[in-house]
């Protein structure tokens, strides 16, 4: 059994895994357009924080992982979204929940998304 990462349970990233994606990043030189994301919301937003209601017009869907950074609360995330399509509080996963959970995400997905069909 492997020990992983972020809370020693038998599920997750293990070392390898962050390792990996670390090479990864380092070797093709892609770590700086990876984060520019980041860089660009705290830049562009008049000031805003990173996590400030934007009042967002097209549908979204969220997902609430518990170990995730900031864990986005309902009544937020319905000021933020207004065209809010689905909200759900996971019991597992993180920041990185797609490679963390990817089972758990890709039914959020679906989930998520099942209404716009």
């Amino acid at each position: 059994m492997i020990a992983r990462v972020f809370n020693g349970q038998t599920e997750g990233l293990t070392r390898d895994d962050i390792l990996d994606n670390v090479t990864l990043y380092w070797l093709t030189n892609t770590a700086v357009s990876s984060s520019r994301l980041y860089w660009d919301t705290t830049q562009i937003s008049n000031g805003a924080g990173f996590f400030d209601v934007r009042g967002v017009k097209l549908p979204v869907a969220v997902s609430a992982f518990p170990d995730e950074i900031y864990q986005a609360p309902k009544s937020w995330t319905e000021k933020a979204y207004p065209k809010l399509i689905y909200y759900n509080r996971l019991p597992k996963g993180g920041h990185f929940a797609a490679w963390e959970q990817p089972e758990l995400f890709t039914e959020e997905l679906r989930a998520a998304f099942r209404p716009l069909r």
